[in-house]
């Protein structure tokens, strides 16, 4: 299954080689969330591609990115000034008398400040960084849609909320940001055919078993051990990845989440251990992955059928 992925997270992509527009009120509303004490996980670059805004509409989406980085600092201040006061009171013990107790509060509350710290900076950031633009099961990517007859970019949430779905259920059932394409008439099927949309990435990661990916045998008393691994397509092209999405809500709170749909894997990714591989579809088929006719299945079916098959070459990530 597809993990994590580096995807085209600057919108202007999509509209240059697409013509898609910004679907602004979806993206201020997860920025609302965030100024309002929500933790969306929205990928750096997402932000960052609306520094400088070239319309009234960006720069409405840029003032809710500013408002809700203000907010966030406030609050990492706040939870800062606790882990002082709780070193402080430590401090004040540690003089009276040497605990393990008050040492291991300050241990504590110094290595909480210090992540604090890191988040502020990265906040804080204005000059793009490596991985700024990857994505893990649980962030936010973008995925285009069509919406009356246009497309529209949209920020959903990389693991899809199932129609009828609770977020216990969710939670019972964490590995809905692939579908596998063996269960699209099945687990998916109130979305197959109706709910349909393309993202886009240039490197995918899996995570292999080490002793798979060596082509062996665990030995006696060997524990597995897991590798990461970077796919790119030896082209240099980007993959489209077909995805199916869903507007959750429970009449309080909303959510716009997806999945990934992947196959059995090509050649050279199930040589590494990997026995998925995420699809990547014909750029002449997005237009018609985006209008589906779900009394015409079997056209959704032969698009991932006839899937491009780039070599994914492969290096060792982590």
């Amino acid at each position: 299954m597809c993990y994590s992925a580096q995807i085209w997270a600057d919108y202007k992509k999509f509209t240059r080689q697409f013509g898609a527009i910004l679907s602004v009120g979806e993206f201020t509303r997860i920025f609302w969330e965030r100024r309002e004490g929500g933790s969306p996980k929205i990928p750096k670059a997402i932000e960052l591609a609306f520094a400088e805004p070239r319309d009234e509409f960006e720069a409405q989406v840029k003032q809710m990115i500013d408002e809700a980085r203000e907010a966030e600092l406030g609050r990492i201040e706040e939870r800062v000034a606790i882990q002082q006061e709780k070193i402080a009171e430590a401090e004040v013990a540690l003089q009276k008398r040497v605990t393990k107790k008050s040492q291991e509060i300050i241990r504590v509350a110094s290595n909480r400040i210090a992540a604090e710290r890191l988040k502020a900076d990265k906040l804080r950031r204005t000059e793009p960084a490596e991985d700024d633009d990857r994505i893990w099961p649980g962030d936010y990517t973008l995925v285009m849609v069509v919406e009356d007859g246009r497309k529209v970019i949209k920020p959903m949430r990389y693991q899809c909320r199932l129609p009828g779905w609770t977020v216990a259920d969710e939670k019972a059932k964490p590995g809905t940001y692939n579908a596998r394409r063996d269960s699209l008439r099945s687990v998916w099927k109130r979305l197959y055919g109706y709910n349909h949309g393309i993202m886009v990435a240039t490197h995918f990661y899996e995570s292999v078993a080490r002793h798979d990916y060596e082509q062996r045998a665990l030995t006696d008393g060997e524990r597995p051990k897991s590798m990461e691994l970077e796919f790119t397509p030896q082209t240099g092209e980007p993959l489209y990845i077909p995805v199916l999405w869903y507007a959750w809500t429970d009449g309080v709170e909303e959510l716009l989440s997806c999945a990934a749909i992947t196959d059995n894997p090509e050649p050279e990714v199930a040589m590494t251990g990997h026995d998925r591989t995420i699809i990547n579809i014909k750029p002449e088929h997005v237009d018609a992955w985006l209008s589906p006719d779900p009394n015409n299945l079997a056209a959704m079916d032969e698009i991932l059928e006839d899937k491009q098959h780039p070599y994914y070459e492969h290096r060792v990530a982590a």
